[in-house]
Order: C-alpha cells, then sequence, then structure tokens
C-alpha cells in the first residue's frame, strides 16, 4: 500500500512536471498572428472571456495556451492587475508579452490632429467623424458645447488649442474638447506671462484675437511678427485693421469665396474696414508661433502689406511705397480687376 502511495505521488509530481514544462513551451511560443490586431479587454469582463475569444482566432500556439495563462494569471496575482483598454497583439509576442502588456496598460493610442486657422466648426467636424471617440455631445451648438466644458458664455472660436492629439479608444468628445480647451489655456497663459511691454491689449483674451488674425494673415512662418508688428501699429495709431479675414468671418457661411467691395461695406462686428479696433473674438484656431507672434511683434514702422505672388508679402511703411507695392504685386498680376488685400484697400483708395 505505501508502495502504491508512493508510485501515485510519483506520477503526479511526474505529471506536473511534464504539466509545468508543457505550459512553459506554451506559453513561450510567439502568438499565431502574420500581421498585427487589436483587441478590447473590456472592463468588468471576466479575463477568461477575452482568452476565448483569442483561443477562437486561433491566435494560441495550441488550444491550451488560454488554459494555462489563465492559470498563470491566477497564480501570479496578475489576473486582478488587468486594465481595461484596446491592446495592439504583433507577431514575435508570446502569450507572457500579451499578459505583461494588458497589465501594463498600454492601450493602443489614436491620432487627431487639429489644424492651426480651422474654425471652431472644422474642428468640430473633424472630431464628429472621428470613429475611435466616443459622442456625447448630442448638438453642434457652440455655446451649449461651451456649457457643457464649464466655460458658459464663453466665446468657442479660437479657445481649443491645435495640435497633434493622441487618445486611447473609448475617449469621449466631451473629454477630447476639455483638453483641447486646457491646452490653449495653458498656450495662452505662458505666452502672456512672457509677453512685451507696451502692448495694446487689455488682456489675454485681446492676444488671441489678434493671433487669430495672424494666423489667417501669413502661412509663412517668418512673417508673422512683421503682420503682427503692422497691425499693432495700426492699433496704436488708431487705424483700422482693414484686414480680409475678420470681414470673412463676419460673413459666415454665405461667404461665396469672391470677397466683394460690398462685403467691404458691409457692417458686420467682425468688419475692420467699418469698425475701429479688434473684432470681438477670434477668427479661427491660432498656433503657439502666432500667439507668440502677437505679444511679440516684430520692431518697424511698417504699416501696410500687400500679398506678393509667392505666398509672402511686401511690407510699407508709407503710402507711396504701398501703392508701388499694390501696382507691382496686385494690379499686374491675374487678379487685376479684382479687390486686393484689405490693408491695402485701404491706403489704395487713399483712406486714412
Amino acid at each position: 500500500m505505501v508502495r502504491a502511495l508512493l508510485t501515485l505521488v510519483l506520477l503526479l509530481v511526474v505529471s506536473a512536471v511534464l504539466i509545468f514544462q508543457d505550459a512553459q513551451t506554451i506559453l513561450s511560443q510567439p502568438l499565431q498572428l502574420t500581421q498585427k490586431q487589436h483587441i478590447d479587454v473590456v472592463q468588468g469582463k471576466a479575463f477568461s472571456a477575452t482568452l476565448s475569444q483569442l483561443s477562437a482566432n486561433n491566435v494560441f500556439a495550441a488550444r491550451r495556451g488560454a488554459f494555462y495563462l489563465k492559470v498563470y494569471a491566477r497564480i501570479s496575482g496578475q489576473a486582478t492587475s488587468l486594465k481595461a483598454g484596446e491592446y495592439e497583439l504583433v507577431p514575435g509576442m508570446n502569450s507572457l508579452d500579451f499578459l505583461a502588456l494588458i497589465v501594463s496598460g498600454k492601450t493602443v493610442l489614436h491620432e487627431l490632429r487639429l489644424i492651426e486657422g480651422w474654425t471652431f466648426e472644422q474642428a468640430l467636424a473633424s472630431i464628429r467623424a472621428n470613429d475611435e471617440l466616443v459622442h456625447t455631445l448630442k448638438t453642434d451648438d457652440a455655446e451649449v458645447i461651451m456649457a457643457a466644458l464649464g466655460r458658459s458664455g464663453i466665446h468657442a472660436e479660437g479657445r481649443f488649442f491645435p495640435d497633434t492629439y493622441f487618445f486611447p479608444k473609448g475617449t469621449t468628445d466631451e473629454a477630447f474638447l476639455r483638453r483641447a480647451l486646457a491646452g490653449m489655456d495653458t498656450v495662452l497663459a505662458q505666452e502672456w506671462e512672457q509677453r512685451e511691454e507696451g502692448l495694446p491689449y487689455q488682456s489675454p483674451e485681446q492676444a488671441l484675437v489678434m493671433a487669430s488674425i495672424i494666423e489667417k494673415e501669413t502661412g509663412a512662418p517668418s512673417e508673422r511678427a512683421e503682420v503682427a508688428g503692422v497691425f499693432v501699429r495700426r492699433l496704436v495709431m488708431g487705424m483700422k485693421l482693414q484686414t480680409d479675414p475678420t470681414v470673412i468671418y463676419g460673413i459666415g457661411k454665405n461667404f461665396d469665396g469672391n470677397l466683394r467691395r460690398s462685403d467691404l461695406e458691409f457692417d458686420t462686428p467682425y468688419n475692420t474696414y467699418t469698425r475701429m479696433g479688434l473684432p470681438p473674438t477670434p477668427i479661427c484656431l491660432p498656433g503657439r508661433a502666432s500667439i507668440h507672434a502677437a505679444l511679440h511683434p516684430a520692431k518697424g514702422d511698417a504699416i501696410f502689406f500687400v500679398a506678393r505672388r509667392d505666398g509672402t508679402h511686401q511690407f510699407s511703411a508709407t503710402l507711396e511705397q504701398h501703392n508701388a507695392a499694390v501696382n507691382q504685386f496686385q494690379r499686374s498680376s491675374k487678379s487685376q480687376g479684382k479687390p486686393a488685400k484689405a490693408k491695402d484697400k485701404q491706403k489704395s483708395k487713399g483712406k486714412n
């Protein structure tokens, strides 16, 4: 009887060793993947359900691989440390790598970029079109959205920082917007703190308005500070800004792509031809470079600029110089007969 018991114990030990070796072999073998694959680990869902899903897709080297991994996770205490989310399995990864991944919480991050110069409407449309975000905001009304973000009464335009954002699947559109909103708050506060002295802004918000105009006026990074210098000097001198992008923003959805003289004469809160000073709100999402330029305008005496044919501008200090530049770059171009850019028309027509 003793001999039989010893034999049984020996068989159990041998079996345990064989099972351990088999488990070690199976868990160390690469998963059966020929390409990257995403899997969702759902909050509150049993780990065994996730393993069953992988097993059904023949991901494990052997069917018993799911069982071995489940037992190993429990014995090692990792079964209670799993993080919900979307994970990426890659060729060459084994079962233990997979377990370590979902314990680490390193989920797949999706990308969405808000572009400098976009309006809030354009940014919201891009967010709406993203399938990886959970859409909880059921309205396009900017005022309602700002209220939901805790900024009731604040105009939405220009308040969201244009940047490339990475986020896990399941992030809500509200959480995304809160992040972009906080990003603009941070950047604006940092730039405002380091601003030059003597600028004609009463608040960071006014600097943000100026930055949005600069963002729309030039796509040449080297010109931002020069454009800022022109507009700052105009404000100080009591001249109208007369900038086309503000007029276009005021026209809104009725703008057909052709800015007419009648548009320049049609008064809106954003028409800087008919009104002095800055418009009431930003007109787009300005990037950090434009915010910096608004708070660090270039020195000089230029108060006019006109578009060249290469995407840059010719800056002038006098009416005579400016009219010569308009003749050279605007009236002799293919766009002859169309109005020149807003600040150009001001002096071309002999105003001020």
